[in-house]
C-alpha cells in the first residue's frame, strides 16, 4: 500500500496514538501523519503509507480550515478548556459588534506567539515539557497568515466560529489572544479541522470505518493511490530506458521520454522555481519527482521511490 489515508481522529486521542491503532488496523509499519491535531481536537488528519511518507514537504504548508468554539470569561494555562485557568472569572461578556472589530484585526499576517503547552520546541525540547516542569522560557512569535476569523453564532459566553489559516498557525492562541484584546479572559473549547489544501473532512474516515474496510478485505477503497497525489505537477511518461536511469537517479534527455502531459491553466500560475515533474512509468507506476534544466532540455531526478 502506498498512498493517503484522510482520517477523522475522534475527541481524546492523540495524533501519535492515532498512528499507532492504524499501524495495527492495516498492518503495515511505514506510516505517518502530514500534520498533528491536538487531543482536544476532532477533525481531518492526512496519513501518508508507504513511500508516499516520502512526501510530507509537499502537503505539510497547506492551508488548513477549522471550526470551533471560543469560551470568553477566563483564559487557561494550555489556552484550552483541558488547562487550569490563569485568570479571574468574569461574567460581563462583550457586545457582538466589539467582538467583530477584534476578530478583524487577527486576519492577514501576523506575529503568533505558541501555547506554552505545546510542541513546539525551545532549544530542541517540546514546550510542554518546560511548561509541565515550570521551567522559565522566552517564547518566540511566529509569522503566521490568517485568510479569514469569521463569527458563526454569539450565545456568551460562547462563540462559534471557522477560520482558514496557514500552517503552524495555533487556534488556541487566537481564542487566548481575542479573549486578551477583549479583556475579558477566553480559551477554547472546541475545535474540529475540516480542510486540509484540497482535502476535505467530508472525505476522511473514522477509525472504525476503516477496520470494517480492512475486515471486508476492501483496504484499499480508503486509499488515495500514491499515483494520483500532487495533480498540480506535470507528469513525465517514460520509455523503459527513461525508467531504467530515473531509478538510479540519473538524468532524463528526450529519447528516453514517452510523452509529457502539461499542467492545466491554473498550474501554469505556478511558479517556475516551484516547478516539479512527476515520472512515470509506461505501466503507470510513479517512480519519483524531478525538476527540468531548460538549458540541457533535461530532467534531474531528486526523489525516487525503490
Amino acid at each position: 500500500m502506498d498512498g493517503l489515508i484522510l482520517v477523522n481522529k475522534h475527541q481524546g486521542c492523540t495524533s501519535h496514538d492515532l498512528i499507532a491503532e492504524l499501524r495495527k488496523i492495516i498492518n503495515i509499519q511505514k506510516i505517518g501523519h502530514f500534520g498533528t491535531l491536538d487531543p482536544l481536537a476532532t477533525g481531518l488528519m492526512i496519513i501518508a503509507v508507504g513511500k508516499a511518507t516520502r512526501l510530507s514537504s509537499f502537503f505539510l504548508k497547506e492551508n488548513k480550515i477549522y471550526e470551533g468554539r471560543i469560551k470568553f470569561g477566563y483564559s487557561t494555562d494550555t489556552y484550552d478548556s483541558s488547562g487550569t485557568p490563569s485568570s479571574t472569572v468574569k461574567k460581563e461578556w462583550p457586545e457582538k459588534r466589539t467582538i467583530l472589530e477584534a476578530m478583524k484585526k487577527f486576519e492577514g499576517q501576523l506575529n503568533q506567539i505558541p501555547p506554552p503547552f505545546s510542541a513546539k520546541k525551545y532549544r530542541g525540547k517540546p514546550l510542554y515539557k518546560l511548561a509541565r516542569n515550570k521551567k522559565e522560557f522566552e517564547l518566540k512569535p511566529s509569522r503566521v497568515f490568517i485568510h479569514f476569523f469569521n463569527l458563526k453564532k454569539y450565545h456568551p459566553p460562547v462563540l462559534d466560529f471557522n477560520v482558514k489559516c496557514s500552517s503552524g498557525t495555533y487556534i488556541r492562541s487566537l481564542a487566548h489572544d481575542l479573549g486578551q484584546i477583549l479583556k475579558c479572559g477566553a480559551h477554547l473549547s472546541e475545535l474540529t479541522r475540516t480542510k486540509i489544501g484540497a482535502f476535505e473532512i467530508s472525505d476522511a474516515l473514522s477509525l472504525e470505518e476503516i477496520k470494517q474496510l480492512k475486515e471486508k478485505g476492501e483496504i484499499s477503497k480508503c486509499l488515495i493511490p500514491i499515483e494520483s497525489l500532487l495533480p498540480q505537477f506535470p507528469k513525465v511518461i517514460l520509455k523503459e530506458s527513461g525508467t531504467a536511469l530515473a531509478r538510479n537517479g540519473n538524468i532524463i534527455f528526450p529519447e528516453n521520454i514517452s510523452k509529457v502531459v502539461q499542467r492545466n491553466s491554473r498550474q501554469n500560475a505556478l511558479k517556475e522555481k516551484e516547478c516539479v515533474y512527476r515520472l512515470f512509468s509506461l505501466e503507470g507506476k510513479l517512480l519519483g519527482l524531478a525538476k527540468q534544466d531548460t538549458e540541457k532540455n533535461s530532467f534531474h531526478p531528486f526523489l525516487i521511490f525503490n
